[in-house]
């Protein structure tokens, strides 16, 4: 099972965003991605953070992940397979329809602290995009 670290962030509500992601595979090898998503709030971030590393999941072949978040938002989301707010409600059935191609999926909230690899993957795809 590989462990699935990410996060997503924004400089500003809505503004510049990234979506960052650290995966470790059980011998060790770890891939890192920082992607830059335009322009959104950072719920948003966060949720296409998931889309992402479960849509490289599923294009890998990896049957069974679990994840970790700081975002309360996304874990709370993925565990009760429900939305409130009608603007991520998309982002949710998208997430929810990756997440059901796998065998075994596990999602934990984590403290910022124990993120920091998948934050600063975030963070890094920001200060990239910006420079250009």
């Amino acid at each position: 099972m590989i462990e699935v670290y990410i996060d997503g962030a924004s400089a500003g509500n809505p503004g510049p965003s990234g979506a960052g992601i650290f995966m470790n595979y059980k011998n060790g090898q770890v891939e890192r991605h920082s992607i830059y998503l335009g322009e959104m709030s950072n719920h948003e971030a966060e949720y296409m953070a998931l889309i992402h590393a479960l849509t490289i999941c599923v294009e890998n072949g990896i049957r069974a992940a679990s994840f970790r978040t700081d975002s309360k938002l996304i874990d709370d989301a993925v565990e009760k397979r429900f939305v409130k707010k009608e603007k991520y409600k998309s982002l949710h059935e998208n997430a929810m329809r990756l997440i059901d191609q796998l065998d075994l999926f596990f999602m934990k909230w984590i403290p910022s602290n124990q993120n920091k690899n998948a934050d600063e993957l975030a963070r890094l795809a920001i200060r990239k995009n910006q420079q250009t």
